[in-house]
């Protein structure tokens, strides 16, 4: 008989808010301040690579209009940085009363592919940064999150924790972890080899959970 779960780990976009709206809204700031004559960036253009690290999600939205990554991603990070605080996304139904309780039955990690800061950024601005231990993301690491994943598996001497994600993505790197997913099913794609599967957030209350 397998042990109860004693750590979540989360992914953010698609599982626990949606930002897409303000991130098109970062986007096209980016492009207008560099003087780059691009159309609005679409919430469906966007979405669709949610969960992608942004050196990739870049080469989608902007390689035809933009020859320098660099300096794109750069300005991106500093817009980011500036309009997210403000900004915002919206918190899907549940997050925050089942995140509450969650935090008094195990330890809550995030682990998002976004750049450095944007996990702060969320934390602060849905005021959830007192229920979660750390976070990591490709933005601060420069790795996937298979590789964070083991990261804290390691510094916390996790014994079962799940990542709790909504992409196919995200459930490849978990297995390659070596730990359990559970599919945010409610989010922004489809997984097919996920371990557990969830309809809206407050079901994660019924994981068999350490107590």
């Amino acid at each position: 008989m397998k042990q109860p779960i004693d750590s979540l780990i989360f992914d953010m976009d698609g599982t626990l808010w949606d930002a897409v709206p303000s991130y098109c809204k970062v986007w096209d700031a980016t492009a207008r301040s560099m003087g780059i004559s691009r159309p609005p960036v679409r919430y469906d253009e966007l979405v669709r690579l949610m969960g992608k690290p942004l050196a990739e999600i870049y080469k989608e939205i902007m390689g035809g209009y933009c020859t320098d990554a660099d300096a794109f991603l750069t300005r991106l990070y500093a817009t980011e940085e500036q309009l997210m605080p403000r900004l915002g996304g919206k918190l899907y139904p549940g997050v925050k009363s089942t995140i509450e309780v969650l935090s008094r039955h195990a330890r809550l990690f995030m682990i998002s592919n976004c750049a450095g800061g944007g996990l702060d950024n969320f934390l602060m601005y849905t005021r959830l940064k007192p229920y979660f231990i750390d976070s990591l993301t490709y933005g601060d690491t420069g790795v996937d999150k298979d590789v964070n994943i083991r990261t804290l598996i390691e510094r916390y001497n996790l014994k079962r924790p799940v990542y709790v994600g909504d992409i196919q993505r995200d459930c490849d790197s978990t297995h390659a972890a070596g730990i359990e997913f559970v599919w945010a099913a409610y989010g922004f794609g489809k997984v097919v080899d996920a371990d557990f599967r969830i309809d809206c957030f407050d079901q994660l209350l019924t994981l068999p959970i350490i107590g």
